[in-house]
């Protein structure tokens, strides 16, 4: 069992909403989403805190008195799944020295394709709103804890935790892994609107237009094309 499954319910929830708060969490922000009284938040941050999974932030202006916030420390944060070893990166490494860069991200792509042509694609008529859903509770599954977020007039997938951050720090072709699933996936054209890798808080997915055929049917090598109207 994992060290975060070891922790009860309540706490596991706490760590969660201060992985998702990346300036850090109040007392009152962690009451209003858990659904419990400040002193059982003050409680369970006090228990974390010992355990040196959780630490004071810089304090919340609020008009008066500063809001004292919270958030993760480097070992909160390893108590989420990172699915890979170092033998990974190794791999990767022995890789690129011998084949060079674009043809591991060529690979990267292919994996990443055959993989998520696996899953069930929406249909071209599906509407973006229910692809995004679906799109995040596959990631949820993988351990990205992702959520759909609505962002002005669309949803948009935000993901929490980057399964691959170490590599992917080494090796940023590995997030053209992810992109490729997505879109085999989805049948989606995906758009990488933040990434944590690159200092985001956050990695966010923006779902575009349907592909065209010989793109689903690609290993998603061709790099990503405008949709009409952006920028």
């Amino acid at each position: 069992m994992s060290a975060l499954r070891q922790l009860g319910p309540t706490q596991q929830r706490l760590l969660r909403q201060l992985l998702m708060a990346g300036e850090g969490g109040t007392v009152e922000s962690l009451c209003a989403q858990l659904g419990i009284s400040h002193n059982a938040v003050r409680q369970h941050l006090s228990a974390l805190i010992a355990r040196h999974y959780v630490e004071r932030s810089k304090s919340r202006p609020s008009g008066g008195r500063p809001l004292a916030c919270y958030r993760l420390t480097a070992a909160g944060r390893a108590l989420f799944p990172r699915n890979y070893g170092i033998i990974a990166t190794a791999l990767l490494t022995q890789l690129q020295s011998r084949f060079g860069d674009a043809e591991v991200e060529h690979w990267l792509r292919e994996l990443g394709h055959q993989l998520g042509a696996s899953e069930v694609a929406s249909d071209a008529e599906t509407p973006n709103a229910e692809v995004v859903q679906q799109l995040a509770q596959r990631l949820d599954a993988l351990g990205y804890e992702a959520i759909a977020a609505r962002h002005g007039e669309e949803w948009q997938v935000e993901a929490f935790n980057c399964v691959f951050h170490a590599l992917a720090r080494q090796h940023p072709q590995v997030c053209k892994f992810d992109l490729a699933y997505m879109e085999a996936a989805t049948g989606r054209r995906i758009h990488h609107m933040e990434c944590i890798v690159r200092g985001g808080q956050l990695c966010r997915f923006r779902v575009g237009l349907p592909l065209a055929p010989e793109e689903s049917s690609a290993d998603s090598s061709a790099p990503d094309k405008p949709e009409r109207g952006e920028r």
